[in-house]
């Protein structure tokens, strides 16, 4: 049951993903929609050198319920924390009512994605890791759907070990006492994990928290996600 007055910011780095921006802002407005009417929530994109209608996009569609960012960077750690800062900064309460929920611009979000959320956080966890599915298989081999399912971890309380920056929420003050994310240009995620776990946070890593991803083949950030999924195309299933 949630109790406390929170703050909610998605927070979402893009850079060229006109083609599938909209699907995934349209899903986050369904998942602030569904908020109790107590909890505020703002929606922050960065277009980090973006060359395409990203930008233009985002506007379009935020409009009133949040900020498009713009930065040349080239480093997804360097957008995350400049989303994050600029939330922080313009967040009107305490930073232990305000919560972070990162997400990525090919991603879609269930509607109780930040419901969710901040149910957890009201029950005093800190900081949250989802999980990811994939949208389609098309641009890989018939056998990698198979091979993913069969090696994408769950165990069987719910819990599992990945750790993705599509699908990862935190409290506020306990992301800025660890330093926030780091200027990585991947594994920005496992970064930021490791130090909140290192300093005591109280964590959860839980499958009730799903998003969906793009199943393409070539991802924006190097040894990121895509590659791990493409990498599927030359294993050998060990089963």
């Amino acid at each position: 049951m949630i109790s406390a007055q929170w703050e909610v910011a998605v927070l979402i780095p893009a850079r060229n993903e006109e083609v599938l921006l909209a699907r995934c802002l349209e899903s986050v407005i369904r998942a602030t929609d569904s908020l109790p009417a107590t909890v505020s929530a703002t929606i922050v994109v960065v277009s980090d050198s973006s060359t395409d209608r990203t930008a233009e996009i985002a506007c379009s569609l935020i409009k009133a319920c949040g900020s498009v960012l713009h930065t040349r960077a080239g480093t997804v750690g360097t957008a995350r924390a400049l989303a994050a800062s600029y939330a922080i900064e313009r967040a009107a309460g305490p930073l232990s009512n305000i919560w972070l929920a990162n997400t990525d611009a090919d991603c879609i979000v269930p509607r109780n994605w930040l419901s969710d959320q901040i149910d957890l956080a009201s029950s005093g966890i800190e900081a949250v890791a989802g999980i990811v599915g994939v949208d389609s298989f098309e641009e890989h081999g018939p056998e990698v759907a198979a091979r993913f399912l069969a090696t994408y971890l769950i165990h069987a309380d719910g819990t599992h070990p990945h750790i993705h920056g599509a699908n990862l929420g935190v409290r506020a003050d306990r992301y800025v006492e660890v330093g926030g994310w780091a200027n990585l240009k991947t594994a920005e995620d496992h970064d930021l994990w490791a130090r909140l776990r290192e300093t005591g946070v109280r964590m959860l890593s839980s499958a009730q928290l799903q998003v969906i991803t793009s199943g393409r083949r070539t991802g924006r950030a190097p040894s990121g996600f895509a590659n791990a999924l493409a990498a599927h195309n030359d294993a050998v299933l060990v089963v």
